[in-house]
């Protein structure tokens, strides 16, 4: 974890990598960047490696490098780093909520001040009329920390088409 002082508000960005085999989601790795520049990443040592599909086993574990840490403890990491009222990110931010939300058991348990859902990148790039990843190619996919830096700038480039389109009307 990258340290500093986190604000009363912090806008983040973040990946995960995970299992999914249609009735669970297990957490593999989490990364995230707070707008201040700061960066975490942890996998939980106690996810269950051997029951990753193929496409997982190639594209994801040969990226996991640590550190490794039990899930309650990046629970607590998380909430150190992201604050008491944080507003999260994610591309295609559906399953890598939940893998998140996961850390700190059913939904009604997460820190007091975090919202319940995260905004989602390729929803307000479909708003704005962008084709994203043309616009922003992606860079080392499927390792979380890349993926949630990659994230961080796809929205700083919505942001700039965003501004762009206001300052015309």
């Amino acid at each position: 974890m990258t340290a500093g002082m986190v604000p009363a508000m912090s806008r983040l960005w973040f990946d995960t990598e995970f299992i999914d085999d249609g009735r669970r989601i297990e957490l593999l790795s989490i990364g995230v960047v707070r707008d201040d520049g700061a960066t975490y990443y942890a996998e939980p040592i106690e996810a269950d490696r051997e029951a990753v599909n193929p496409w997982v086993r190639e594209n994801v574990l040969p990226k996991l490098c640590g550190p490794q840490k039990a899930r309650h403890e990046i629970a607590a990491d998380l909430v150190a780093f992201a604050g008491a009222n944080p507003e999260w990110w994610a591309y295609y931010a559906d399953y890598d909520w939940v893998a998140l939300c996961q850390l700190f058991g059913p939904m009604v348990d997460l820190p007091s001040g975090w919202p319940m859902f995260c905004r989602d990148l390729e929803q307000l790039a479909v708003d704005l009329g962008i084709d994203i990843e043309s616009s922003v190619p992606p860079s080392g996919q499927h390792h979380a920390l890349a993926d949630a830096e990659w994230t961080r700038a796809a929205w700083d480039f919505c942001q700039s088409v965003k501004l762009g389109s206001e300052s015309v009307l």
